[in-house]
């Protein structure tokens, strides 16, 4: 994090004693303020869980197999043959 970054937004959380005395020594050990140590360590862990839940990852074999089902032919189903259907016989052009 940037030190010129604006820090506009503030974040109060509260803990016990033993959790303070850990972020405090942890904070020490890395040579930096406890809120930084925090910050730090929340962002990279929000950033872990973001990517887990905004990602897909495949085996190779899976993403064949779906590069091909992409470029197959596209054959609808009945369900969508019948909507597409429906939806030309209500909707005037």
């Amino acid at each position: 994090m940037s030190a010129r970054t604006a820090k506009e937004n503030r974040l109060n959380i509260r803990c016990d004693n033993h959790a303070k005395q850990m972020l405090n020594k942890a904070a020490a050990y890395a040579h930096v303020s406890v809120s930084e140590f925090i910050l730090s360590h929340a962002l990279a862990s929000a950033e872990q869980v973001i990517q887990a839940h905004e990602s897909i990852t495949l085996h190779p074999a899976d993403f064949e197999a779906f590069l091909a089902a992409l470029d197959g032919p596209v054959q609808p189903s009945a369900a969508l043959s019948r909507a597409f259907n429906r939806h030309s016989e209500q909707v005037e052009r």
